[in-house]
């Protein structure tokens, strides 16, 4: 076991320590720059997805607005209410800055690579679409890449499906346990039931939950968040000047100054908003939409929903508050943010807190189970995999809740996680030119007048993708 431990430690040192999320920022700056800051350009058009007009025609279609808010559920997750009460700690209020900053330019990662999983989806027998990184490095890379692709199928299914649902399950009963009184045991039964019951009803009954679920949990969180700002809104404009100065070093809240705010804001800004990483890809492959930039659209929403909506309600519920104390390293994430809203609203937001909680963690786990099960059919096509990868993620998921220390076998989900954006980075750097002539094809058709551009497959006749999926689309997306 410590041999292995080594092994992954030297993997995760080799990633996310030495030079990965610089490079993940520098691609990130780069898709921007390149694209003529193409998240910008379409910012208003995100929000066209919730619109009623925008739903697919068919009904047993994933909609653009489920496949958007499958993608919420799985980046929101616990990370947003503990990872952002750590990187403050560690970091100070500058860290909140730097976790903007990176999902300003995630923006434009997330959406070049969920546009070229639109692009290379292909259609399933059921009348579903299957997509996602390792399936459009087969079609965009050619097979001689097959490696590549079994590689990120293989770190996607032991990062998200096995490692992050053993910690989902720990963070709800923990905090079922600390708030509400309730045995892990009969937490991690009802979480098995619940997860079973969704998992067995494919990514249909993935997305009917999400679209139900996700808005609840993120509107809930954010009403919180509102009363607490409403409360001291006095000092907002105190803590925002915390933050730029602390950001740029003119004010030092912990040991390292801006070195530290710094790198606690990009770390955490891009674990929790995943754009590079290849996973949010999976889920937006399986929307219904005209043009594949149309979801790449809706994705870069995504990015914006979990970082400057749901991590800052985090940032401000904590630093307009006086619980937390700059330089103080010995705190827990949760806790942190718990004795916060406590602090502002009184004891009945520890439950309000709780419930966040319960429904940020199971909708990251029927999303992190998705994400393992789009891998396996890439690698085979037996349903009694896919049967065993259900029944293993429900006893993970239980294992996780009951027994927390359990947890620990699970070290290398963060090192698995990191190969996983390695592989995704070189494939859009090597499939960017394809990615640039969908956008320029997006903005063309839109600058002739098309109010909702739709993506004729004559136009790529040699690229490897299903016409099909792209024929005869009248009234099915948010484009």
């Amino acid at each position: 076991m410590e041999l292995l431990e080594s092994f992954f430690g030297v993997i995760n040192d080799l990633t996310w320590g030495w030079a990965l999320v610089p490079f993940l920022v520098v691609m990130g700056l780069f898709f921007t720059i390149s694209t003529g800051f193409v998240q910008l350009r379409y910012f208003k058009r995100m929000f066209r997805v919730f619109s009623s007009k925008n739903q697919s025609a068919d009904p047993n279609a994933i909609s653009a607005r489920e496949a958007l808010l499958v993608s919420v559920g799985g980046r929101v997750g616990g990370g947003n209410i503990a990872g952002v009460a750590v990187a403050i700690t560690l970091g100070g209020p500058g860290a909140v800055f730097w976790m903007w900053a990176v999902a300003a330019v995630g923006m434009a990662t997330s959406l070049i690579e969920c546009s070229l999983s639109q692009l290379y989806k292909q259609s399933e027998p059921d009348g579903t679409f299957r997509g996602g990184p390792a399936r459009t490095i087969i079609r965009g890379l050619g097979e001689n890449f097959r490696w590549l692709a079994t590689i990120y199928a293989i770190c996607l299914i032991a990062s998200f499906a096995i490692g992050f649902n053993a910690f989902q399950g720990n963070t709800v009963a923990g905090a079922a346990l600390d708030s509400l009184g309730i045995e892990r045991l009969w937490t991690g039964v009802a979480l098995a039931i619940g997860t079973c019951l969704i998992v067995y009803g494919g990514i249909q009954r993935i997305a009917k939950v999400a679209d139900v679920v996700v808005p609840v949990m993120a509107f809930g969180y954010i009403v919180l968040a509102l009363l607490v700002i409403l409360v001291n809104i006095g000092e907002v404009p105190r803590v925002l000047g915390s933050i730029f100065a602390n950001a740029f070093g003119f004010e030092q809240a912990v040991g390292g100054g801006m070195g530290a705010a710094l790198a606690q804001g990009l770390r955490r800004g891009l674990f929790s908003n995943e754009a590079g990483l290849g996973s949010a890809p999976n889920v937006a492959a399986t929307a219904d939409v005209r043009h594949p930039v149309s979801q790449g659209i809706t994705q870069s929403l995504s990015v914006f929903i979990d970082t400057y909506v749901i991590c800052s309600c985090t940032a401000f519920i904590i630093l307009l508050g006086d619980v937390y104390v700059p330089g103080a390293t010995d705190v827990d994430g949760i806790a942190l943010t718990q004795q916060s809203l406590v602090s502002h609203l009184g004891e009945w937001a520890q439950y309000a807190l709780t419930t966040a909680i319960l429904l940020f963690a199971f909708s990251s786990i029927i999303y992190n189970y998705y994400l393992g099960e789009n891998a396996l059919t890439f690698m085979t096509k037996s349903k009694a995999s896919v049967h065993g990868l259900r029944l293993l993620v429900v006893g993970i998921v239980f294992l996780g809740a009951v027994a927390p220390g359990a947890t620990a076998v699970f070290f290398f989900s963060d090192p698995m996680m990191g190969i996983l954006a390695v592989v995704n980075l070189l494939a859009l750097m090597m499939m960017f030119p394809t990615a640039m002539r969908l956008i320029n094809d997006f903005g063309a058709q839109l600058k002739a007048g098309v109010a909702r551009p739709v993506l004729n497959p004559d136009d790529y006749p040699d690229l490897d993708i299903e016409r099909d999926v792209w024929t005869g689309k009248v009234d099915s997306s948010n484009g």
